[in-house]
């Protein structure tokens, strides 16, 4: 049994159903679309979570968002360089908890940036199981990622898609066993449960059976949560982790836009108060 991951997550976010903003930054170098200027990127990465925080988020994830065409697994080290950069200089600026995903799926640099910086929390996308992707087939390092945040010394957290976005997995697997091994065998300290690309969100009956398999583990959704929908989501979750609905019009090109933040944390703050399950954190059973 996994003692405390409600507890972890509380002392993190200092909230039990936290909002999560996403800083997509603009392409890196060596990206195929880096524009030769890191201070260009430095400069917008700085307004948008500023405006996150300024609309109320309980806590940022920074993403190469915008270097796509992504690689499966391993990036280059310009990235994890400007990466590491990056988030000392958003950290200087706000008192957020702030989580790092470096995509595809290098989950290892992630770890490396958010220990050194240092930084609560990471996003891997395929943590157990393998997903076909538009990279090719993604298998999860789950064995080696936890060896080495023990090898580091490091409490950063892992929080974990399940079945994630802009993937299939191999053969027809059951949500409800996903979740189950990705918290039982590889060891997430929360799980995330997208829609089927980035704005889409996922259902909720997926995200019932997700927190019912969940048992207590924190479930995030991940993809797809605006004001109008929240509220719904939510009735099945403990957090959100929100990107494309808070840019300027909607467009995932565009930077965040304060306005559409502090409408989006009102509404889920709204659904929280309402909602009865899944229960708050602090008073959730703990595994032991």
């Amino acid at each position: 049994m996994f003692l405390g991951r409600y507890v972890d997550l509380l002392q993190i976010f200092k909230t039990p159903n936290p909002i999560i903003g996403v800083v997509h930054l603009l392409p890196l170098p060596t990206s195929p679309r880096w524009g030769g200027s890191l201070k260009a990127v430095i400069d917008r990465a700085e307004q948008e979570v500023t405006a996150l925080a300024s609309g109320g988020v309980d806590g940022v994830i920074v993403e190469n968002f915008f270097d796509a065409p992504f690689t499966k697994n391993q990036v280059d080290p310009a990235v994890v360089s400007a990466m590491t950069l990056i988030v000392q200089q958003l950290m200087n600026l706000v008192t957020l908890p702030v989580g790092i995903n470096v995509l595809r799926n290098d989950a290892h640099s992630a770890l490396a940036i958010a220990t050194c910086v240092p930084c609560q929390f990471i996003r891997v996308n395929v943590l157990t199981g393998v997903m076909a992707t538009d990279q090719g087939f993604i298998e999860g390092q789950a064995h080696q990622l936890l060896r080495y945040r023990r090898e580091l010394g490091s409490d950063v957290k892992i929080l974990a898609d399940v079945l994630v976005k802009h993937a299939r997995p191999l053969g027809s697997p059951n949500l409800t066993t996903a979740v189950q091994e990705t918290i039982e065998r590889g060891l997430a300290d929360g799980v995330i449960l997208s829609g089927w690309a980035t704005g889409s969100p996922p259902s909720l009956e997926d995200l019932e059976l997700a927190s019912a398999a969940a048992n207590g583990t924190p479930v995030f959704i991940g993809s797809g949560a605006n004001w109008e929908n929240i509220s719904t989501l939510m009735q099945a979750a403990n957090g959100v982790i929100v990107s494309s609905s808070l840019k300027r019009r909607g467009k995932i090109e565009q930077a965040i836009d304060p306005i559409r933040v502090s409408q989006f944390v009102e509404a889920a703050r709204r659904s929280v108060a309402a909602k009865v399950e899944p229960q708050p954190l602090a008073s959730v059973k703990l595994h032991s």
